[in-house]
């Protein structure tokens, strides 16, 4: 029995290199400890004005609304799909992950029929094989998931699909839960409709609440079409709540404390220098991990900045490898899920990433596949790294 006194339920103080959750900067911490507010009250509505103002700019659109939703991502996810879809409508969904499948899921029970365009996972389909699905298919929308964290992937050419949908009349909607804050994503200057944008990833938050931004456009079209099968993820109450700063729902004040903290720490920092940290922190490992004889398993061109999947080396079981790299060596990675179940692991590259936690993960990979007879040359990791790290340094 857990008694009140009973440390043993407490889990000692690791470093967390999941593709979410990730470790949370003290500022953060410290910042959801602040006294309870009425979520009516002009605290609150303080709070919020500051958030809204400042995630435009992480989102980079000046038209478009954000809304605030206390809920993780897949809830983020699911208000896109049931805002967006109709029974009948056509959309146009770039399969490439476990998270693209999640997305043709969601749209398919907001009732849409999904044109899928897929390609095997490591890599990512061809721009124009999308683009050729959007012209024959009339559809609605295009709904892209910009990083599936299941297999590492970041869909480049986002960009260009989005302009392709815009030329046939279609919405765009943007999965970016793990990738926001951590990769390019201009809102309004690739004309994206609608971004999904996840807490407990590049955002170094606790995992509860997602933030979407909505063009004028498709916030137009909320509005005058309010989804009939959810209250909840009723975006057009958000719209109309945010008119007095508040949230038509209970919010996760402490979440949204820290949220407001991990703005300001992003604002700090300067976005284009927080996105030029990940580029330069994914660069190391992979140079790292290829210098060591590691495969990273995506193909070059769509390798994510936030996640880094690695193929396992022959006899090298799963769940043996990361218990061992957690109990000795105190770095927690995540295993694949799916049909990559036990074939790669995967490194959480996000939020607040530096060259001391990069290099403890790469000695604990190092130190946990040596101990299971793989021999890994660490310092040849090290010396990979270095040019990436050092500007990180400054």
């Amino acid at each position: 029995m857990v008694t009140a006194t009973d440390n043993s339920f407490y889990p000692r103080r690791k470093l967390v290199m999941l593709p979410g959750p990730t470790n949370v900067p003290e500022r953060i911490l410290l910042a959801m400890a602040r006294p309870m507010i009425n979520h009516r009250g002009p605290e609150f509505h303080q709070l919020y004005e500051g958030i809204l103002r400042k995630s435009k700019e992480l989102f980079r659109t000046k038209e478009g609304e954000v809304v605030v939703i206390s809920a993780s991502g897949t809830g983020g996810v699911e208000a896109a799909a049931l805002n967006v879809v109709r029974p009948g409508d056509k959309v146009v969904v770039p399969v490439f992950g476990e998270f693209g499948e999640r997305m043709v899921e969601h749209v398919k029970r907001a009732g849409g029929s999904v044109v899928e365009v897929r390609a095997p996972y490591g890599t990512a389909p061809e721009p124009s094989e999308v683009e050729s699905a959007l012209k024959s298919s009339g559809a609605k929308a295009l709904f892209v998931v910009y990083n599936d964290t299941s297999p590492g992937v970041t869909y480049r050419w986002l960009r260009d699909v989005s302009r392709a949908a815009k030329d046939v009349g279609a919405f765009v909607v943007v999965d970016a839960i793990s990738v926001f804050g951590g990769d390019e994503l201009p809102q309004d200057d690739w004309g994206i409709d609608m971004v999904v944008a996840g807490a407990q990833k590049c955002l170094s938050l606790p995992p509860g609440i997602t933030l979407i931004s909505v063009s004028r456009e498709l916030k137009d079209y909320i509005s005058r079409n309010p989804p009939s099968t959810t209250i909840y993820f009723d975006l057009s109450k958000y719209f109309e709540f945010n008119k007095k700063l508040e949230i038509p729902f209970t919010p996760a004040i402490p979440i949204f404390y820290a949220l407001d903290e991990s703005l300001n720490m992003v604002l700090e920092e300067g976005l284009d220098k927080r996105i030029e940290r990940h580029r330069l922190a994914a660069g190391a490992y992979y140079s790292a991990l290829e210098a060591a004889g590691l495969k990273p398993f995506v193909e070059p061109r769509v390798r994510s900045n936030v996640v880094i999947a690695v193929q396992y080396p022959p006899g090298v079981d799963d769940a043996v490898f990361r218990d061992l790299l957690d109990r000795k060596f105190g770095v927690v990675v995540a295993g694949g899920f799916g049909s990559l179940r036990g074939k790669i692991f995967r490194i959480g590259n996000m939020g607040d990433i530096s060259p001391i936690n990069i290099t403890q993960t790469l000695l604990g990979i190092a130190g946990a596949l040596s101990d299971l007879g793989v021999r890994v040359d660490a310092s040849a990791m090290l010396a990979a790294a270095r040019d990436y790290l050092k500007p990180l340094m400054s």
